[in-house]
């Protein structure tokens, strides 16, 4: 398990390019070492994030060719993380706006305190949401994506639930709580059929699920007669935990 805190607490965790840059890098080195089976996303000081770095926009106003490597590197970033086959889980307190609305939305499981605050700002400032955008329509849908990129969208901690923004919504306090359950149920899961199944599901995004038929067969099969098939049938018949769910 691998726990990501973004920590610049005194720009409620802005994301600025070198955080981008280890960030991904962390990921890189997770997907690498083929053990970590979850990744946590969490914020310093009681803020997920604020967004992207207006300084790093700054010092690249008038160069568009600088602006546009900004925004190619964060649009990866946000990518990289969407399409790993790690779960990743995404505790939201204090502001979420920008682009850190972008990586909420591309988090398997987001959790949020009740006291959290969404902002979708871009529009308000003269800016397009253009990395995050098909995060957000993926996430919420193309008719609600859309009401907030014009209206400098803001919602609170119900709001984002009924959304399907957020999966679950607790007091602070019981946040870690919520964490460490949703933490167990993701371990009881096989991780090679974790990350064929979010391979699939992204697939099936753009696909009409006839058209996938032979695949989602195909794929089936390998499932069934590999590794974690054959052990997950022989725990189940030996009434058993399978190897892969963790003794403590």
């Amino acid at each position: 398990m691998l726990h990501l805190t973004l920590n610049r607490p005194d720009s409620r965790n802005a994301l600025s390019i070198a955080m981008v840059a280890e960030l991904r890098a962390a990921l890189a080195a997770a997907e690498a070492a083929g053990d970590v089976r979850v990744i946590v996303l969490r914020g310093a000081g009681g803020h997920f994030c604020s967004g992207g770095d207006l300084k790093d926009m700054a010092a690249g106003a008038g160069d568009a060719a600088a602006l546009r490597r900004l925004s190619a590197a964060f649009g990866e970033f946000c990518g990289a993380f969407a399409d790993t086959g790690i779960a990743t889980v995404a505790v939201l307190e204090g502001t979420v706006m920008g682009g850190g609305f972008g990586l909420a939305c591309v988090a398997d499981v987001a959790l949020a305190a009740d006291t959290v605050s969404f902002r979708l700002p871009e529009t308000s400032l003269g800016v397009v949401p253009a990395q995050i955008a098909p995060f957000l329509v993926q996430r919420l849908g193309y008719s609600q994506a859309r009401r907030l990129a014009v209206s400098g969208g803001r919602l609170d901690g119900r709001q984002a639930l009924s959304l399907g923004l957020v999966h679950e919504l607790h007091a602070a306090a019981d946040l870690d709580a919520a964490l460490a359950r949703v933490l167990g149920e993701i371990l009881q899961c096989a991780p090679r059929a974790v990350a064929a199944t979010k391979r699939l599901m992204a697939k099936a995004l753009h696909r009409e699920a006839s058209e996938m038929v032979p695949e989602a067969a195909e794929l089936f099969a390998e499932a069934v007669l590999g590794e974690e098939g054959l052990e997950g049938v022989n725990a189940f018949v030996q009434k058993r935990r399978p190897r892969w769910v963790p003794t403590t």
